[in-house]
């Protein structure tokens, strides 16, 4: 999809959301649905060929990327968890052509009914809403005005799986980066969501798919896809900034970028970082795999394990676009190329919550023994 994606990048950002050449594109290769169980038109995939993958989309284009990890994954939760007669009313009936975005964190609350729940609340930052016929929304379901608990000091956090005509969008997606990628504000106000159409955010007990990766939930994934989607944004600028080199001349300067002995070192050290931390992301995300396919328990170290690790690619993929900017010279600057595009949405993308310093400090105090779990590592 290379080609398709560099053509149309520009277009997105105009639309502020995929073409629509590039989703169906995404469904023509089979890529829009990959991440899913079998039963539902994917393939399975492991953490190694997932990883492998959001990093090509990302280095292609960061919204595409990120749309990878936005509608992916959502689609590979409703179709691993929900229950059989939902996942009849939305995977089946529709021959799992079925593109879901949305936002998972329980921005919403869900009034216990007969037979489901009446759903109000707002999310913000719905990525991937653009061209999704479903919207996934997390909610916190209400009993008799009180939250549900599932454990002392944890609330039973739903999502819920909205049919796109039921939700009203605010299209405020008027942004630094990542423009292309349709992430709309969204809401609902007294909608009805039967059962069946709704699944525990946390669950680790899928319905469909006999890999690992469905006996680990949600959190892996998502941190798998943070840190790849950082991983391919900044080595599409250092492979940019590489092959720009041996015909870059700086103001004032008679010799080549490449020639520089500051630039070389600089490139080596960039290179070598972004290539630890992938190995690392790679080697933490499959110890745990193999750990859950041998039958032992994903531990609270091990899910402590692979946050850390997506938070440690995160900041180095930072720190790796920085360095290939300023090198870049003014060639980073020019509106519409891939470096300047790819620096836009690298510090859109890296703000997200998931892989903030609140999360390394949360998994540390695991690793140290202080709290025994943190149940959204």
């Amino acid at each position: 999809m290379r080609d398709l994606v560099l053509a149309e990048a520009a277009e997105s950002e105009r639309l502020r959301t995929m073409t629509p050449a590039i989703v169906a594109a995404m469904w023509s290769t089979g890529l829009m649905s990959a991440l899913n169980p079998t039963a539902a038109g994917g393939v399975e995939p492991s953490f190694a060929e997932m990883i492998d993958t959001w990093i090509e989309m990302a280095w292609q284009d960061g919204s595409f990327g990120w749309v990878g990890i936005a509608n992916m994954p959502s689609a590979f939760a409703a179709a691993t968890y929900l229950p059989d007669a939902g996942f009849a009313e939305v995977f089946t009936a529709h021959d799992n052509r079925v593109t879901m975005g949305g936002q998972f964190f329980p921005n919403g609350q869900g009034v216990a009914v007969d037979g489901g729940y009446r759903l109000t609340g707002a999310w913000s930052f719905g990525s991937g809403t653009g061209h999704a016929q479903y919207i996934g929304a997390g909610f916190l379901p209400m009993v008799d005005g009180e939250i549900r608990w599932v454990a002392e000091g944890i609330p039973d956090m739903q999502v819920a799986v909205l049919p796109r005509d039921e939700v009203t969008f605010d299209d405020g997606w008027f942004v630094q980066g990542l423009k292309g990628t349709g992430s709309y504000d969204y809401a609902v106000d007294d909608v009805f969501v039967p059962h069946a159409r709704t699944f525990a955010l946390f669950t680790r007990e899928p319905r469909r798919g006999s890999s690992p990766v469905t006996r680990m939930g949600m959190m892996p994934v998502t941190a798998a896809g943070h840190a790849a989607w950082a991983l391919g944004v900044s080595k599409s600028m250092l492979d940019d900034v590489a092959a720009l080199a041996a015909t870059k001349y700086r103001m004032s300067d008679m010799a080549a970028l490449a020639t520089r002995q500051t630039f070389q070192k600089g490139l080596a050290h960039h290179v070598a970082a972004w290539r630890a931390a992938r190995l690392l992301v790679l080697d933490t995300f499959a110890a745990a795999e193999s750990a859950v396919a041998a039958g032992e328990e994903l531990t609270p170290t091990l899910r402590a394990d692979m946050r850390v690790a997506a938070v440690f690619a995160t900041d180095t993929a930072r720190g790796c676009a920085e360095w290939a900017h300023l090198v870049a010279g003014t060639s980073s600057i020019r509106e519409g190329s891939r470096l300047e595009r790819a620096f836009r949405d690298v510090y859109t993308g890296t703000q997200h919550a998931f892989i903030s310093e609140k999360v390394a400090m949360d998994a540390a105090q695991v690793w140290l023994g202080i709290v025994d779990d943190h149940f959204g590592l």
